[in-house]
């Protein structure tokens, strides 16, 4: 298990540079063969995993909530 989310991060983006250039000819295959459909959905789903993964960044709680002398706030 990956405890290190930078760690994570790094991998992600390499699975995505693996994966994208395989998924771009499956998808020109698919066009052909139509039973190559499910892999290249198997792989577009292999790289928006890894996106999320690269893109999943903990939200700062401070920014959860305006700041009290907020003009939202202020209006209320």
């Amino acid at each position: 298990m990956i405890q290190d989310p930078e760690n994570a991060r790094r991998l992600a983006q390499n699975l995505v540079e693996l994966l994208a250039p395989y998924e771009e000819e499956l998808i020109q295959l698919e066009r052909d063969a139509p039973s190559f459909g499910p892999l290249r959905r198997a792989v577009g789903i292999a790289i928006a995993e890894a996106c999320y993964c690269i893109s999943d960044q903990p939200i700062p709680e401070e920014n959860l909530v305006p700041p009290a002398g907020d003009a939202s706030n202020r209006a209320r």
